[in-house]
């Protein structure tokens, strides 16, 4: 029998399909309150006066939390957003509608874990429990073969013997939720209440990224089933120009809005119905690269966002802001380099293939602090992930999880291999003066 009333904290798993919180919030509770909070100290400017969530990361919450908040209102329920600090606002929330337990997703981040443990502090007080489950990964944490303090220290050991003893879990189906109307709804903040002003979208961009569940079946059925484009992915993955030369997947994994184990599913049945190959087993791959620095993450612990990494390896930085300047805007004078940051700047994407390189360029060639990179990267990706983000910047920082010592990206080289008629350079270098002009002032340091 359901008599429990509680709390759905919602945070980066925005979606109905295989959401474990949910599932098991409305399995056991009469009452279920569902729940995001927007914490405005997010989209206030911190170092070099950019903010940890910039314009396009804003823009793509604020749609996937409007796709939730419509899907749960389709099935009698509602989602309520609240801007403030949730280490406040979820006891408070607890107290007024007397509630007995708040479910949550595990966190791996050290600011998120600092949150999630003074939240369960605060409730112990109350007599109320927090019941996390661990969610967005392919493989669930207790599933690896390893204690997360023995995971490997290479991708390659970790995805061999996790393949071997490791099994993907089924997706959890779309629960009824026992909701009721007990407190006023509360509307999803604008872009102009957390203090951006709206952009055009660029016309150089690959492709204009909705946030929201809907939006991320809509590109899984589209890349998959309508175009075939899974067939070649391994072949085409590290181009730079278009749509479909990947299947830009992340954005929505980012906040979950998609689960890695429903694109898991979704590729199998590719296989059965399509084709089996290279590729179909590559999507797969990254998504295991995905959860290894998921559980790295967890491993180190706040490790991952220092300037030594995780070998503790002493790095020489020059730490120039004007060089940093330079690199963020686009404004290098290399113009492949300057190419991949101005697609950043206006469109908060970059390829898989861009973000290696200008990586390298400004911690080998301009040897300025990884952190300021990985910190800008954080502030404008739609894709941005903890784990993902600060842990790739550490790998070509060669502070982190790399068995090659000191791997540097060659630009002229790698020119040659994947722009050789110069055609992104000058997709993206275009007009670039006129541009610049108009940059969002809100992301340019002053």
């Amino acid at each position: 029998m359901r008599e429990k009333r509680s709390l759905l904290w919602f945070k980066n798993e925005l979606r109905l399909q295989d959401n474990e919180i949910l599932f098991r919030a409305a399995a056991k509770a009469s009452f279920v309150l569902p729940v995001y909070i927007i914490d405005p100290a997010q989209f206030q400017p911190k170092k070099f006066r950019f903010p940890k969530t910039g314009y396009y990361r804003a823009k793509f919450l604020i749609e996937s939390l409007t796709d939730l908040k419509t899907a749960l209102q389709g099935r009698g329920a509602d989602l309520h957003v609240y801007i403030g600090r949730a280490e406040e606002i979820i006891p408070q929330l607890v107290r007024q509608l007397n509630l007995s337990v708040v479910y949550a997703s595990q966190e791996t981040g050290s600011e998120e874990l600092y949150i999630q443990n003074a939240i369960d502090l605060q409730l112990k007080k109350l007599g109320v429990s927090l019941e996390l489950y661990w969610q967005n990964t392919l493989y669930h944490v207790d599933d690896i073969p390893w204690p997360i303090q023995r995971l490997p220290d290479t991708f390659t050991n970790f995805r061999k013997e996790l393949e071997q003893e490791s099994q993907v879990r089924k997706n959890f189906p779309i629960p009824e939720i026992a909701y009721q109307q007990e407190i006023a709804s509360h509307v999803i903040p604008t872009l102009q209440d957390l203090g951006f002003s709206p952009q055009p979208t660029d016309a150089r961009s690959a492709i204009e990224f909705k946030g929201g569940e809907q939006k991320a079946k809509e590109r899984m059925q589209e890349y998959f089933w309508e175009k075939d484009l899974l067939r070649t992915y391994k072949e085409t993955r590290n181009e730079l120009l278009g749509p479909d030369y990947s299947s830009k997947f992340s954005a929505w994994l980012s906040l979950g809005c998609i689960s890695p184990r429903t694109i898991y599913e979704e590729v199998k049945r590719y296989e059965q119905e399509r084709i089996k190959n290279d590729s179909t087993y590559w999507l797969i791959f990254e998504l295991m690269w995905r959860d290894y620095f998921r559980f790295a993450s967890k491993k180190y612990g706040s490790k991952i966002f220092q300037h030594n990494g995780l070998r503790n390896k002493t790095l020489i930085s020059n730490n120039n802001v004007d060089l940093f300047e330079k690199w963020r805007i686009g404004e290098t004078g290399v113009d492949f380099i300057d190419a991949n940051m101005k697609e950043l700047l206006y469109s908060g994407f970059m390829s898989n293939r861009g973000r290696q390189n200008v990586a390298s360029f400004l911690t080998k060639d301009y040897k300025v602090d990884w952190t300021w990179g990985a910190a800008w990267f954080e502030s404008q990706l739609i894709d941005y992930d903890v784990s993902s983000n600060w842990l790739n910047w550490a790998y070509i920082a060669g502070v982190g999880n790399d068995p090659r010592e000191d791997r540097y990206f060659n630009t002229e080289s790698q020119v040659r291999k994947y722009d050789p008629k110069g055609e992104y350079s000058r997709h993206w270098l275009a007009g670039k003066a006129d541009v610049l002009k108009h940059a969002p002032e809100s992301n340019i340091i002053s």
